[in-house]
C-alpha cells in the first residue's frame, strides 16, 4: 500500500540487463534521503506492463547479441535516428499503454522518471493522446543516444555527458530540454570504504595486484570460459575476483578449470557488494555498461574493456576510451598484452585514476533528483495559475 499521505514518483524501469534498474534505485534512495514528504515508487515494465512480450523479447535480444552479434548492430545502426522502422518498433512496445495508463490514474504521481526507453515511449504516447497531463521525465542510462530514448512528449532528458547532450540537440531535442547531471549512482558507490577492512573481510592479500573481472549481470564476459583460461599464460601471480553474475552454468565450469590456476582466485555468483570489491581492485575488465561506467568512474577505478558487444556498448567503450579512461582489448592476446602492461607499469592506471576526477558525477543521482522535483514543481505552478 502507499502512504496517501505522500507525494508519489513513478520509477519506471525493467530488467533488461542491470543498468535501468539500479539507476531507478539510485533516484528512489535519493527520493528516501532528501524528501521526507514523497515517496518513490519503482514500477517493473515486464511485470505490469509487458508480461507476455517482455521474455520473448528479452531472450530474442540476449541470443541475438551472443549468436547474431552483426545482425543486432546492424539493426541498433538502422534504427539509431529515426526511421519508418524505428517508429514501427517503439510502436510494438507501446502496446501497454492501457495497463500504465490504469496504474498512473491508481500512484497518481506528481511525476513519471523513465529509466527505460520504451516505458518513456509509453509515457509521451499517453500524453500525446491527452489521457495524462504530467512531468515526464527520461534518464538515458547509456554514454550515447538512439532514437528509442527520444520522444515528442518527454518533459526532461538526464543525460551522462556532454556528448550525449550535443548529439540529442542535433537530432533535434531542445536545448532546454536536456541536462548534464551524470548518470544517476546508488550512494554505496560515493561512500568512502576501508580497504583494510576490505581485504581483511575477503581474506584477500592487499600487496597484491587485483583485478576485478565483471560481465553485468547475466555474467557475460569475452568468449566465456575460454577468457578465463587465458588468463593463465600472464607470467604474474595475480589477485582476481571474479564475478559471474547470475550465470551459474559459468561459475560452475570455472570452479572446475580454475581449481588449480597460478592466480589468487576470489569466484562470486551475484553480488550486491560490488561497490566493495570495487573499491579493492586496481582495475577492472568489464563490458562497458553504462551504469557500471559511471560507478566505476565515481570509485576512480581504471577499465579494461574487452570485447564490447555491439550497439551501446561499443558506443560506450568509444566514449571511455576518447576520454583516455579505458584501454580496449578487441582480442584475448590483446587481453593479455593490456594486463601484463598494467602490472609491470602503474603509470597508465594513475592517468586513468587522475581523469575520472574529470568525468565522474558523484552527485548524480542528487543532481537528478532536484531536476525532477522541479519539474513537478513547474507543473503545480501552472495548474495553480
Amino acid at each position: 500500500m502507499y502512504d496517501k499521505s505522500k507525494d508519489k514518483i513513478l520509477i519506471l524501469s525493467a530488467t533488461f540487463g542491470d543498468g535501468h534498474k539500479q539507476v531507478a534505485r539510485a533516484i528512489s534512495e535519493a527520493v528516501d534521503y532528501t524528501l521526507p514528504d514523497a515517496e518513490p515508487i519503482i514500477l517493473d515494465m515486464k511485470d505490469w506492463v509487458h508480461p507476455y512480450l517482455y521474455p520473448v523479447s528479452n531472450y530474442v535480444y540476449k541470443s541475438s547479441i551472443k549468436k547474431f552479434p552483426q545482425v543486432y548492430s546492424y539493426l541498433y545502426r538502422k534504427t539509431r535516428v529515426k526511421t519508418v522502422f524505428s517508429t514501427k518498433l517503439n510502436s510494438l512496445f507501446s502496446i501497454g499503454m492501457q495497463s500504465m495508463l490504469e496504474i498512473i490514474q491508481r500512484v497518481k504521481p506528481m511525476v513519471v522518471v523513465s529509466t527505460y526507453p520504451f516505458a518513456a515511449g509509453i509515457i509521451s504516447k499517453l500524453k500525446e493522446q491527452g489521457l495524462i497531463d504530467i512531468p515526464a521525465v527520461t534518464i538515458i542510462t547509456d554514454y550515447t543516444d538512439h532514437s528509442s530514448w527520444i520522444h515528442p512528449f518527454t518533459d526532461q532528458y538526464l543525460v551522462g555527458s556532454s556528448q550525449v547532450k550535443d548529439r540529442l540537440i542535433s537530432v533535434g531535442v531542445e536545448e532546454f530540454k536536456i541536462k548534464h547531471t551524470g548518470i544517476p549512482i546508488r550512494q554505496r558507490f560515493i561512500e568512502k570504504q576501508s580497504r583494510e577492512f576490505l581485504f581483511k573481510k575477503y581474506r584477500m592479500n592487499a600487496n597484491k595486484f587485483t583485478i576485478l573481472v565483471m560481465g553485468g549481470g547475466d555474467g557475460f564476459i569475452g568468449k566465456g570460459l575460454s577468457t578465463f583460461q587465458a588468463l593463465e599464460s600472464i607470467s604474474s601471480n595475480l589477485q582476481l575476483i571474479i564475478v559471474c553474475g547470475r550465470n551459474k552454468k559459468l561459475k560452475e565450469q570455472l570452479e572446475h578449470e580454475l581449481k588449480n590456476s597460478k592466480h589468487d582466485i576470489l569466484l562470486m555468483g551475484f553480488s550486491e557488494n560490488i561497490h566493495e570489491l570495487m573499491a579493492i581492485s586496481d582495475v577492472m575488465i568489464t563490458k562497458p555498461g553504462g551504469v557500471t561506467t559511471a560507478e566505476a568512474l565515481a570509485m576512480e577505478l581504471p577499465l579494461l574493456i574487452y570485447n564490447p558487444l555491439p550497439g551501446q556498448e561499443e558506443d560506450n567503450a568509444s566514449f571511455l576510451i576518447q576520454s583516455g579512461l579505458a584501454l580496449l582489448a578487441k582480442t584475448k592476446n590483446d587481453l593479455i598484452f593490456n594486463i601484463q602492461s598494467v602490472v609491470h607499469d602503474s603509470k597508465p592506471l594513475m592517468l586513468m585514476k587522475q581523469r575520472t576526477k574529470q568525468h565522474q558525477k558523484k552527485t548524480s543521482s542528487l543532481d537528478a533528483l532536484d531536476v525532477i522535483v522541479r519539474m513537478s514543481n513547474r507543473e503545480q505552478k501552472q495548474e495553480i495559475c
